[in-house]
């Protein structure tokens, strides 16, 4: 039996070994550690290109509902905003004033006022008139809401003949931020006079504040009355509509007179000549009235008159000196 001459070497050999042994096991769990997160990369990878699609397939489809019904986009009509919308903050007046002529009057004016209560809004006035009896005008003040003001327009003027058209639009924007600033800043003006007027201890002091606070809250009443006008002008635009009918022309063969219009001409005229003189006699009859009542009198007092009574006289005379005849 032989004995190991160096027992030294044998052990180092064996600890090089083990570590050896250490180390490839430690590159393998590395190694399948590695593998295993590669392949759970891998499959999350998947994954997530797969939720991609399908979130590409869920848009496309919604594209392509909402080229099929415009209302899933943004629900109803009214919610959606108009392509001709103002801006959010823009402030516009705007009015117009149409002239329609149209076949009847009183149906134009109630297709009018129907137009304007359907689209929210209302009539403001209303005045209608008949002209030589034989057609009506009629002057209607309509007030609607900003945003059906074109459809309104289009109603007002296709209901018969648009004779003129005017319309005017005034941005009014700045004139509306400044009353707001101005309100604001005369109500926090206001509000300091009222708590000087709770500290003031003098009559002098509280009746010098109760002036200026009577003054700032008119200023402050004279700007909620101007941001009240603004408000409802520009939130309901304004459209007078003057509707009017055709006027009657009389046809070419109407033009010529016949025995009816001769015979109405003649029993005019002869109308005329009695009211002319019967006019003459009434206008006479007081001095004819006098006439007649002097010949009465001529008539019934002939001893009163000096000349008969000189005529008479010497008639008497020669009457009697005349001789009996033999």
């Amino acid at each position: 039996m032989q004995t190991d001459r160096h027992p030294g070497r044998s052990s180092v050999r064996r600890s090089r070994t083990i570590l050896a042994a250490g180390l490839l096991a430690g590159l393998l769990a590395l190694s399948g550690c590695g593998a295993a997160g590669g392949a759970s990369d891998a499959g999350s990878g998947d994954d997530k290109k797969a939720i991609s699609a399908d979130e590409r397939g869920a848009a496309d489809t919604a594209a392509g509902k909402t080229a099929q019904d415009p209302q899933a986009a943004g629900g109803s009509p009214a919610e959606r905003k108009k392509p001709d919308a103002l801006p959010a903050g823009t402030h516009v007046i705007r009015t117009a004033t149409l002239s329609v002529e149209v076949k009847s009057v009183p149906k134009a004016a109630a297709a009018a006022r129907s137009v304007a209560e359907g689209s929210g809004g209302l009539v403001a006035r209303e005045e209608t008139e008949r002209v030589d009896d034989t057609h009506e005008m009629s002057h209607i003040v309509l007030r609607v809401p900003q945003g059906e003001y074109d459809a309104a327009l289009r109603d007002l003027a296709g209901a018969g003949k648009l004779l003129s058209r005017t319309s005017s639009a005034k941005d009014v924007t700045d004139q509306v931020v400044d009353v707001e600033s101005r309100i604001a800043t005369q109500r926090a003006s206001v509000a300091r006079v009222r708590k000087l007027m709770d500290r003031a201890e003098k009559l002098t002091d509280v009746v010098a504040l109760e002036g200026e606070l009577s003054s700032r809250q008119a200023s402050l009443e004279s700007l909620l009355a101007q941001q009240e006008s603004l408000k409802d002008r520009t939130t309901l635009a304004t459209i007078t509509l003057d509707l009017s009918e055709p006027e009657t022309v009389a046809k070419d063969g109407d033009d010529d007179p016949g025995f009816l219009d001769a015979l109405g001409g003649g029993w005019h005229a002869f109308v005329t000549m009695l009211r002319w003189l019967a006019m003459a006699v009434g206008a006479a009859a007081p001095f004819l009235a006098t006439a007649v009542v002097l010949l009465l009198l001529w008539r019934l007092l002939p001893g009163r008159l000096p000349g008969r009574r000189a005529r008479r006289a010497p008639e008497r005379s020669e009457s009697s000196s005349t001789p009996p005849a033999s």
